[in-house]
């Protein structure tokens, strides 16, 4: 299994923010903390602004900026959210499913109930979990230029 390049955009975007609230960020920061096309972010805040994870403000002085507490986004959320269009396995696209096997095999329901498992243990944690007394990814986040003395992260 790998998550596509647009849920992990997401989840580094909303550590980056939960990181360091209550700043507004800028997109372009972002992009480059995550390491990432200023596009692919730009796309990813739009889809997190379009459900409630973030909020975001045009123009000078603008960015973007949590939505919600870190402890009320959760991951799995967040997950199903972006991999939701996108089906585990052929026989898992009921529009799409065109394997012979389909209507024998015993791999779809060993398929779903992995899934299942992997989005309940996911369930479990929030952004909270991922950065509360993280202080190697707070650092990773301190803006070019500045100092933890003074990036005020911890």
């Amino acid at each position: 299994m790998r998550l596509t390049l647009r849920t992990n955009l997401a989840m580094r975007t909303l550590m980056h923010c939960a990181s360091r609230a209550p700043d507004t960020l800028r997109t372009a920061d972002v992009a480059q903390a995550c390491n990432a096309s200023f596009h692919h972010v730009a796309q990813v805040v739009n889809q997190l602004e379009s459900n409630g994870f973030l909020n975001t403000t045009r123009g000078r002085g603008g960015g973007i900026a949590l939505a919600r507490e870190p402890d009320q986004i959760g991951v799995g959320t967040v997950v199903r959210l972006f991999e939701a269009d996108l089906p585990f396995a052929e026989c898992l696209d009921g529009a799409r499913n065109t394997c012979p096997l389909s209507a024998a095999c015993r791999l779809r329901g060993m398929l779903c109930e992995a899934l299942g498992a992997f989005y309940a243990t996911l369930d479990r944690y929030t952004v909270e979990d991922l950065i509360r007394d993280n202080d190697p990814l707070a650092r990773i986040f301190i803006p070019a230029g500045s100092t933890a003395e003074n990036a005020d992260v911890f």
